[in-house]
């Protein structure tokens, strides 16, 4: 440190002492004290701008961005795997054209659609054990806009040409069904079939039942019934075979023909009589009791 000295007369009165020296600087231990504080500054300052331009170097911050993150005339582009720890909120997001975009989440992924007072109108769930959506409506359509599915309080509508249900079980209607068709796929067999209650068939212009390349079957345990009220019902058919009618007991003596008549009861009860050159049924209304 440069060293200052001067001298100060007191007065004008000559004085038989010399003229007093004063020292001005910094000497000794705080001298040594400020070189060491100046030189500890140097090296922080140098580990800063080092340790700044390793962040960057790191971080690769460049004029367009950082790192993944660059900036675009039409906003944000991320390349690669991105990690949001808090809520994401954004216009529009959309993948690099030829890409698909991936949503990732250790528990759920969750989409709401708010209104302008931050009330969630539509919301969309997607956790380990069920995806849920929560709206007014949910509707899914074809590129086009075709309509294949719809479903909201009152009502559930499939608007594709065919409904088709894989399930070993079929499907369970725990009410009533309303379609124009029911069919099975080709070479499949098609069951209607009420275990524990009755099954009921209406049309208000009928109804109609065809197998064309195979057998119908029509089971049930008490009562199986055709009805019209106004028309009439037709067995239209090659042949037609009632193998199960019962037997009247008449036989006359010494006939072994093997031809019966079908005999109706006044209750609508039907069964066989053995032919004879009249009518046997008369004979046999045993049956009927």
């Amino acid at each position: 440190m440069p060293q200052e000295q001067y001298t100060h007369h007191r007065g004008t009165m000559p004085s038989s002492e010399g003229p007093q020296v004063y020292k001005v600087g910094i000497y000794g231990w705080r001298k040594r004290c400020l070189y060491f504080f100046v030189l500890l500054l140097m090296i922080l300052i140098l580990v800063n701008l080092a340790m700044t331009i390793w962040i960057l170097k790191v971080m690769n911050f460049t004029i367009d961005g950082m790192g993944n993150l660059r900036i675009t005339e039409k906003g944000l582009k991320l390349e690669g795997d991105s990690e949001f720890l808090q809520p994401l909120y954004a216009k529009e997001i959309q993948s690099r054209p030829g890409n698909a975009l991936y949503f990732k989440s250790a528990r759920n992924v969750t989409v709401n659609i708010l209104n302008e007072q931050t009330k969630v109108l539509t919301q969309l769930i997607t956790g380990p054990k069920a995806v849920e959506a929560y709206g007014k409506k949910f509707e899914v359509k074809t590129v086009s806009g075709k309509l294949l599915f719809s479903a909201d309080n009152n009502e559930v509508v499939v608007g594709a040409e065919r409904l088709r249900v894989l399930g070993a079980e079929g499907t369970v209607f725990p009410k009533s069904i309303e379609t124009p068709n029911v069919r099975a796929d080709p070479f499949k067999e098609l069951r209607l079939e009420s275990p524990t209650r009755s099954l009921v068939m209406e049309a208000p212009k009928g109804v109609e039942i065809n197998a064309e390349a195979g057998n119908m079957e029509a089971t049930c345990r008490t009562e199986l019934r055709l009805e019209s009220k106004d028309g009439e019902i037709k067995l239209d058919a090659a042949k037609i075979k009632l193998p199960r009618l019962p037997h009247g007991s008449y036989t006359p003596t010494g006939t072994r023909q093997k031809v019966f008549e079908i005999c109706v009861c006044a209750n609508g009860r039907l069964f066989l009589s053995q032919a004879g050159t009249g009518s046997t049924c008369q004979i046999n209304t045993s049956v009927c009791l």
